[in-house]
């Protein structure tokens, strides 16, 4: 008669166990694939007037990167099925015995959430310099001599980038008239 200490632990379940904790990474290809099913999904659904495409369509990205979501998972399973293993992080300058810095955290959720409650009143470039002065100030700059210009001038470089050559709107607020 066998007892439970006389089966070996692939027949127990826990080399079943042991065999998925040493090929975790398949876990990213999984989600990898999931990710490349959807994209290219709604790509190949997406309603496109054949009047308003230009030469490369909308639906030329979108599939480009669906498709090489797939072929990435796939590579990856196959090296993780070959035993390839990613490496730890060894350069990362972050001390694992030190608490997490919430004040800098929830100063940036603060701060994303404000700029994303002013854009539609004040327009971009407004609640865009907010948003990168605040960035700046929750990561640490006490400049405030330089940083607001800084940050005025990069809200108008980004509005303009899109508004202007790329073509993608962004709401103009109180400025839409001077810019």
């Amino acid at each position: 008669m066998t007892t439970q200490t006389d089966i070996p632990p692939a027949e127990t379940g826990g080399g079943r166990r042991s065999w998925l904790r040493e090929h975790s990474e398949l876990g990213v290809c999984v989600l990898l694939l999931a990710l490349g099913v959807l994209v290219l999904t709604d790509a190949l659904t997406m309603d496109v007037d054949i009047a308003q495409r230009g030469p490369v369509g909308p639906k030329t990205v979108p599939i480009v990167v669906g498709a090489g979501l797939l072929v990435i998972a796939a590579l990856l399973a196959v090296d993780v099925l070959r035993g390839g293993r990613g490496q730890a992080e060894t350069g990362e300058d972050v001390d694992l015995s030190e608490p997490a810095d919430w004040r800098t955290v929830l100063l940036l959720a603060g701060v994303f959430l404000g700029a994303a409650v002013l854009i539609e009143p004040l327009g971009f470039p407004v609640a865009g310099a907010l948003l990168f002065w605040g960035a700046a100030y929750a990561l640490g700059s006490r400049r405030i001599d330089r940083d607001p210009l800084i940050a005025a001038g990069l809200s108008l470089v980004t509005y303009t980038v899109f508004n202007n050559l790329l073509g993608v709107p962004l709401p103009g607020g109180p400025l839409m008239g001077v810019l």
